[in-house]
Formats: structure tokens, C-alpha cells, sequence
């Protein structure tokens, strides 16, 4: 499945001989079951940590709405990133820790099918917008928050077998 580069080096599978964008094929490839975790922080203030553990939080339950969010954007990942696969995802849990050393949360998002395809973009994209969200939801106390380190923490499943970071 994968198209190899001159010297033997590997190809990007979403580019075409002619160098083309394309969807990969993956009709040949059997149903497993898969697993994507990914991770990332949101960076801010112990003030701003404060109000949001005490869901004092001008618009609302700011790690609730959070992980509804990314939950909703991991089904959704094929409408935002383009030649994504849509997928019957089985589960997507969405993990939102306050981390009062940092400070701010740790934003981790599990994801699983049985699939002919992985589900790592679908972990990452619920990572991203829940980190999004967060911000959105406190940035009216405090523009300088930031979201950093989003990656995929571990893979499971599938031809290439299992990755941890």
C-alpha cells in the first residue's frame, strides 16, 4: 500500500504517483481492532487553574464543555482534516486533568475502532479542540494561556503494529 520513493525511501501515502493528493485505498486492509491515545496541555495562570476548578468560570463548566467538545470533534475529524477516512468510531473518552504545578490541564483523548484504518488523526483532533475550548472559555480573564505539546502519546493495532511515544 504504500508507494515507495526513489533510493527506497518511504512515500507519503496521501500523495499520488503524479503527486496528486488522494484518499488511501484501504478496502484490502482487514478490520482490527485499533487504539489512538494522544496528549496536550493548556498552559495558564494559577489564578485562571483556580477559577476553573472551582467552576467559577464566567461561561460555564469549562473542563465539561471541554471534553463534550472534543468529543464531538474526534466523530467529526473527516469534515476538518481533509482524506481523513470517516469512521464508526467504537469509544472516545476524553480525560481533562487540572495540574496545579504546571499550572493548567492536561488534555488526553482515547479513541478506538475495528477498523481497516487507524484512529490517531481522530485522538489528535479531540486533543486539539478541547484545548481550544478551553482556552476560548478563559480567555476573558487571561489572553496568555497557551496550548503546547499535542502528540500522539501511543498507537495500537493495525499492519504497523503498536507505537509509544
Amino acid at each position: 500500500m504504500r508507494r515507495k520513493s526513489p533510493k527506497n525511501k518511504p512515500a507519503l501515502t496521501h500523495i499520488g504517483s503524479r503527486g496528486e493528493a488522494r484518499m488511501v485505498d484501504v478496502s484490502a486492509k482487514p478490520a482490527t481492532e485499533r487504539t489512538a491515545v494522544a496528549e496536550g496541555r493548556v498552559v495558564m495562570s494559577k489564578a485562571t487553574l483556580e477559577l476553573i476548578v472551582s467552576s467559577d468560570a464566567k461561561k460555564g463548566d469549562v473542563l465539561g464543555t471541554a471534553r463534550v467538545a472534543g468529543i464531538m470533534a474526534a466523530k467529526r475529524t473527516p469534515d476538518l482534516i481533509p482524506l481523513c477516512h470517516p469512521l464508526a468510531l467504537s469509544k472516545v473518552t476524553l480525560d481533562i486533568t487540572p495540574d496545579k504545578k504546571l499550572p493548567g490541564c492536561i488534555v488526553r483523548a482515547t479513541v478506538k475502532i475495528t477498523g481497516p484504518t487507524g484512529v490517531e488523526m481522530e485522538a489528535l483532533t479531540a486533543v486539539s479542540i478541547a484545548c481550544l475550548v478551553i482556552y476560548d472559555m478563559v480567555k476573558a480573564v487571561e489572553r496568555g494561556v497557551r496550548i503546547e505539546g499535542i502528540h500522539l502519546v501511543e498507537k495500537k493495532g493495525g499492519k504497523s503494529g503498536h507505537y509509544r511515544a
